[in-house]
């Protein structure tokens, strides 16, 4: 008896209908066929154990299986639910009247549980486009798959519950999520607040800035300075997510088997704080499933990398494509994988080996040639994908114990999502451009020209400042952010002014400076 169950490949963060065919004979061997990895072949042990102690006694039978498109690579514990299933109505016990209407994923436990598996969403996105009634998935991920809409989303228990409701001796109701009331109510939860920062006026307006225009941003400042502090609450300032944005940023994470159990979509900018030891593969993604990294996981939200100086130079490198690109592609010799990974790099560093240039109450005994070296270990390509760059100096303890509590982010916030409001007209025309970060030359000249008075001070820094020439357009897009947050429609003197502020590192006399 041939039989046809369906379960999805995930790829990427699309995911592939594959038709499990089952097909028994006199005999006692098993074939699986239909380019499986070590997973899938030993499911068929885990099946027996799963059908014995659920009730069912395994079939005596030549056994034959066939994974369809033959040529998609099948990874992961996810086929053991199908599988068993066809094998089960293969033998008779399980009707073959309703397979065809829903596609299921679930990997089993030796005592029929069905336990969760990664790349949920995926599979329920491609269900919903392929028009299956339903979905069966293990209870945990039942939420997670629920928010596609048009979707009956049915979270089960062990092997047992799925027999009873594919024979229809028990009825189960699907798993409903209010999508738009939990994605409302969890946006604002934020647990940092700017408010507890004191002092750091003019790095909490970079970070303003930064945030505005979705720009990137380094930090140079000695230790304690409050770096880290501060780049933590840069995501309760950042525009909320859209859904779009949301149901996207959630793809990945479920992909990579990051949501947790009973998590439905990501409602908040992740932010993402890889430690200086990470790989590049770690960054970028891989390994033999072709995971998304560390940029891919940062997607709509913030990768920090703290101590940036301390990454080995190679993975920083990988850098670079991403941050221009906003997406990556990951090639094996069989086949690619791209992921998006459009992201906002906040990155700190100390400015020198000993961590004191610059620093009132310490005194750096670090020689410029020094300190000329610990910045080369940041390359010129890699700092030029960064617009701010901004000094963090200490604030005396006599300050902190007088300050008031700073400015709150939620005050900080609506100021930055006006001015991409702003953006998201003047950019609506424009695929693929949502905030002055993403500007093309093409764009600079359009919409962030400079008037005659303005070109002359920029040309006046540049030489006098020895900036290089790739801060030219940086400047320029800064200084439309600048703008955009002061509600002007023209790029003004003061506005290039300011954003010639926060090129410190492409100064040429950086390292000789204050000493």
């Amino acid at each position: 008896m041939l039989v046809k169950t369906f379960c999805a490949a995930v790829t990427g963060l699309e995911a592939t209908v594959i038709t499990i065919e089952v097909h028994l004979s006199r005999g006692v061997m098993f074939h699986l066929s239909g380019l499986a990895d070590t997973a899938v072949r030993e499911s068929y042990d885990r099946i027996k154990a799963a059908m014995t102690n659920t009730g069912y006694k395994p079939p005596v039978a030549d056994m034959t299986i066939n994974l369809s498109p033959a040529h998609i690579r099948k990874e992961g514990s996810g086929y053991d639910l199908p599988l068993a299933i066809g094998i089960l109505s293969a033998h008779g016990k399980v009707s073959d009247h309703l397979l065809g209407n829903y596609m299921m994923i679930g990997e089993l436990g030796l005592d029929g549980k069905l336990k969760p598996v990664s790349g949920v969403l995926s599979v329920a996105i491609r269900a919903g486009k392929e028009k299956f009634k339903g979905l069966l998935v293990p209870k945990e991920n039942a939420r997670e798959a629920a928010v596609v809409d048009n979707l009956e989303v049915y979270g089960m228990d062990n092997l047992f519950e799925v027999t009873r409701f594919l024979n229809g001796i028990e009825r189960y109701e699907p798993t409903r999520v209010d999508t738009r009331r939990e994605f409302s109510e969890q946006q604002y939860a934020f647990g940092l607040d700017f408010a507890d920062v004191k002092g750091q006026e003019s790095v909490k307006r970079a970070l303003e800035v930064a945030a505005a225009g979705g720009h990137n941003v380094l930090m140079v400042g000695s230790p304690g300075s409050g770096k880290s502090m501060m780049a933590k609450r840069l995501p309760g300032i950042l525009p909320p997510l859209s859904l779009s944005e949301s149901l996207e940023t959630t793809q990945i994470h479920s992909v990579a088997g990051k949501l947790g159990n009973g998590e439905t979509l990501i409602s908040q900018r992740p932010f993402r704080s890889p430690h200086h030891t990470a790989s590049q593969v770690a960054m970028t993604g891989g390994t033999g499933r072709v995971q998304p990294g560390e940029v891919s996981l940062a997607h709509n939200g913030v990768l920090f990398l703290d101590e940036l100086t301390e990454f080995s130079k190679s993975t920083l490198e990988t850098l670079r494509q991403p941050l221009e690109d906003r997406k990556i592609s990951i090639s094996r010799a069989a086949y690619s994988v791209e992921y998006p990974c459009s992201f906002m790099l906040v990155a700190s560093m100390n400015p020198c080996p000993c961590g004191h240039y610059g620093d009132p109450t310490h005194r750096c005994v670090c020689t410029p040639g020094q300190i000329a070296r610990y910045l080369s270990k940041i390359s010129g390509p890699l700092l030029d994908r960064i617009d701010l760059h901004c000094e963090v100096t200490p604030v005396p303890f006599v300050h902190l114990a007088q300050m008031q509590p700073g400015e709150p982010s939620a005050v900080i916030r609506e100021r930055v999502i006006k001015a991409r409001q702003i953006q998201e007209v003047r950019y609506q025309a424009y695929d693929g451009i949502h905030c002055n970060a993403q500007m093309t030359e093409r764009l600079l000249h359009q919409f962030a020209e400079p008037d005659a008075q303005s070109l002359d001070m920029l040309r006046t820094a540049m030489e006098r400042l020895h900036l290089s020439a790739r801060a030219y357009s940086r400047i320029l897009k800064v200084s439309r952010t600048i703008a955009d947050l002061e509600g002007t429609e023209q790029v003004q003197t003061h506005h290039i002014a300011e954003a010639i502020g926060y090129r410190n590192l492409d100064r040429g006399d950086w390292a000789e400076r204050g000493r």
